[in-house]
């Protein structure tokens, strides 16, 4: 399969050009609204062109992977679906809920696969701990704690740190992520949600700390917290029920590490699982899925639904109420 990159980012030079390769693709182009950086992005990485313009990215590909800022997400999917591209778009989807579902129903009306890049549901932790519930060994699920506090390097800060405009803010960058991987563990959406964020040393006119609790259909009570500024916390899930809970550290990430621990009435059993490359995974379903064989790990439902759990947790910081989770009628 042939791609273009629209946006020459930081995640696709360290994770999707080598997992794109991986999965027999090839990559055609790379744009950027700079000719300097477009040039210079193609030469460092062996790809054929880099472009200015969209147009010119898209000729002669099959697919796209859309890694720019936020803000540029709904104009660039849109314009790959209407030139009948296969589309696989980083979170969140769009700068907001509509927006998303109004993607995710073009490609849909014009046949092609749609996709949101949420790699933690492709982590061999998690697709472990996921077969735990589901083989009952937690029995019901009570509660589930998420804690996703992290030092943002600096490499990466920018626009995520200062600017609203782009989509930046610890809530669009990491609260979506929990949201996915809440919702894939226990198969159901959150009802409503309260929440309270800060700028707490580095956000400046963003978030950069935020902590939530959601509600499930089933009863289950969610605590998430998500940060930049918390250089030594460590990342982690626990997730808890009526036979069993897992305790899962160091799996909130884009590297195949971490351990799982489930303690029941027998004692500790650490939980093995495949270390396979997160974006790897996610590469190959989403390529299947283009030639009509099965789904991709997450579809564009999957972004609608973070990104709406993540809108209503940024609403009820900002608000002080809880608030129900819209999710478009997706």
């Amino acid at each position: 399969m042939r791609w273009g990159l629209i946006g020459a980012s930081t995640i696709a030079s360290e994770h999707m050009i080598g997992a794109i390769r991986a999965s027999g693709g090839h990559i055609a182009s790379v744009l950027s609204s700079s000719p300097d950086r477009a040039a210079s992005y193609a030469a460092d990485h062996g790809i054929d062109a880099g472009v200015t313009d969209l147009d010119a990215a898209m000729d002669g590909v099959d697919a796209v992977y859309i890694s720019t800022t936020n803000e540029k997400h709904l104009p660039q999917a849109m314009a790959a679906i209407a030139a009948g591209k296969h589309v696989l778009c980083e979170k969140p989807l769009a700068m907001n809920v509509a927006d998303a579902v109004s993607m995710v129903q073009a490609a849909a009306a014009e046949g092609v696969t749609f996709a949101t890049n949420h790699h933690l549901r492709n982590a061999g932790s998690h697709l472990a701990i996921r077969e735990a519930i589901a083989a009952g060994r937690l029995g019901d699920i009570l509660s589930v704690r998420v804690f996703h506090a992290v030092h943002l390097p600096p490499h990466l800060q920018g626009w995520r740190i200062d600017n609203p405009g782009a989509g930046g803010g610890v809530i669009p960058d990491i609260t979506v992520h929990d949201a996915d991987t809440v919702r894939f563990h226990l198969g159901e959406d959150p009802i409503d949600v309260v929440a309270m964020k800060a700028a707490s040393g580095m956000g400046q006119g963003v978030e950069d700390s935020a902590m939530s609790l959601w509600s499930m259909p089933s009863g289950a009570m969610v605590q998430t917290h998500e940060s930049f500024t918390h250089a030594f916390a460590g990342t982690g899930i626990e997730i808890h029920g009526t036979k069993g809970s897992i305790f899962a550290r160091g799996v909130m990430t884009q590297a195949p590490t971490g351990t799982v621990m489930l303690r029941t009435d027998a004692g500790e059993e650490a939980l093995s699982y495949s270390t396979h490359g997160l974006y790897d995974r996610a590469v190959g379903l989403f390529t299947k899925a283009c030639a009509g064989e099965g789904r991709p790990a997450a579809d564009g439902v999957d972004g609608v639904k973070s990104l709406a759990v993540a809108a209503a947790v940024n609403k009820a910081a900002e608000t002080g109420q809880r608030i129900t989770v819209d999710y478009g009628r997706i």
